[in-house]
Order: C-alpha cells, then sequence, then structure tokens
C-alpha cells in the first residue's frame, strides 16, 4: 500500500567544481574593476599635473594679451613722455639667439589705488631674468616689470612682478603688414605699433640632455590703436 505522504527530495549542495569556478570569476571581474579603476585615477593625476604646470603660463599669456590689446601710439616728438613701443634684446637670450626677448611699451591697463593714484597709462616691460632658486630651475624666469609714476622727477620706481619660471627662451615678433620682425623701435624710425605681435616662449627640457625638437608656445595678439581719452583736442594723442 503506498502512502500518500509528499516525498521529500534531497537537497542539492555546490560542488567543489562550481565553488571554484565562481570565485574565479569573481576575480577576474574584481581585477577588472581595479584596472580600469586605478588607469583612471593615474590618467586623473596626469591630467592634474598638466593643468597645473600650464597654468602659470596660461595667466601669463593672459596678461600679456590684455597689455598688448591696450597699448598706445608711440609719441616719439614728445620730450616729457616718449612713449616708445621696443623689441629686441634683453638681459638674456632669445628663441633660437643669444640674447633675450624684451617688450617694451605703454598701456592703459594701470590701477587706480590710494597707493599709486596716477592714470591709469603705464610703462610695462616684459624679459627674461635668471631665476630665483638656481639649484633647482630648469631655466629662467619670465617677469613683467610695471612703472606706475610715467612722470616720476626722479629715480623711476619699478614693480617687478614674477610670471612663470622654467622658461628657456622667449621671443617677441611683430607684423608690419608684410612680414614678421624681431625688432621693433619707434625710437629708430619705426613708425606707429605693429599690427600684430607674436609671443613664442621655450618651456626648458625636464632633461637638459635631451636632444628633442619641441615646438615652442605661441600667442598671438592683434594690435588696435588705443587712444587716450584725455588728450587735448586737435593735439598729438
Amino acid at each position: 500500500m503506498k502512502s500518500n505522504r509528499p516525498t521529500r527530495k534531497a537537497a542539492r549542495a555546490f560542488t567543489l567544481i562550481e565553488v571554484l569556478l565562481a570565485v574565479g570569476i569573481f576575480a577576474i571581474v574584481l581585477f577588472a574593476i581595479n584596472t580600469v579603476f586605478f588607469s583612471a585615477l593615474k590618467l586623473e593625476r596626469a591630467t592634474s599635473r598638466v593643468v597645473d604646470a600650464r597654468l602659470p603660463l596660461n595667466q601669463a599669456f593672459a596678461i600679456l594679451q590684455r597689455d598688448l590689446q591696450g597699448a598706445v601710439p608711440p609719441m616719439t616728438n614728445s620730450y616729457l613722455l616718449p612713449r616708445n613701443f621696443t623689441t629686441g634684446g634683453g638681459r638674456s637670450g632669445g628663441l633660437g639667439s643669444s640674447q633675450a626677448g624684451s617688450l617694451e611699451f605703454f598701456t592703459t591697463t594701470g590701477t587706480l589705488s590710494d597707493e599709486s593714484p596716477w592714470s591709469d597709462l603705464q610703462k610695462v616691460r616684459y624679459e627674461l631674468v635668471p631665476a630665483t632658486d638656481r639649484a633647482t630651475a630648469k631655466g629662467q624666469d619670465l617677469v613683467r616689470v610695471i612703472t606706475r609714476n610715467i612722470l616720476a622727477t626722479t629715480t623711476e620706481e619699478e614693480d617687478e612682478q614674477f610670471l612663470m619660471g622654467d622658461v628657456e627662451s622667449v621671443e617677441f615678433l611683430c607684423y608690419n603688414g608684410t612680414d614678421w620682425r624681431n625688432t621693433w623701435d619707434t625710437s629708430a624710425g619705426d613708425v606707429g605699433l605693429p599690427q600684430a605681435v607674436r609671443v613664442r616662449i621655450q618651456l626648458a627640457a625636464e632633461n637638459p640632455t635631451a636632444k628633442l625638437s619641441r615646438e615652442p608656445l605661441e600667442l598671438l595678439v592683434p594690435i588696435t590703436t588705443v587712444l587716450l581719452t584725455n588728450s587735448l583736442a586737435g593735439g598729438t594723442p
């Protein structure tokens, strides 16, 4: 006589091979996730280092562009304030030469304050100088020298502003409408402002012994003549 009780099936457990297979698959997936995560983390750190390294260069280019866009025309026939626009040799070597690139002109980017109650017209000069920390520096320092009191009766007080370090060379090229020139001097016969200025900065190599060809970083700024609003009517600006 058959019993009406339901038969209990034996509980089926995972075999050792199935457990090992599941653990192996899990390990492979975990390894792939860790690889992707650490690769992304490494890329993020490398990108941050590049951005941090380019930040001083971007700030220097921004200041240069602002000054050049505010450049005022030279006034070479004035003995009191000639307002010359000059590029050429400086204290160190320019790009591909033994002399330094230097740029000096007058611009309307000065700010008024209680300590410097002068107009917005100021004289600025860009040039390379020896690095402050020569022990760790790989190149020279690019500085911006500002003269706020341009009508000083005594020695002009200059304020040297550090822009960036580790610069191998800098070059300023001026466009006269037909070609680019590496010199422009209104005190020596050049007339007016150039139509555009191209700035080339060559960064110092990480390894000085490496002979890899590196392209310089460039900034191109078209020059628009800025007339001073407080000029005398009918007079020379």
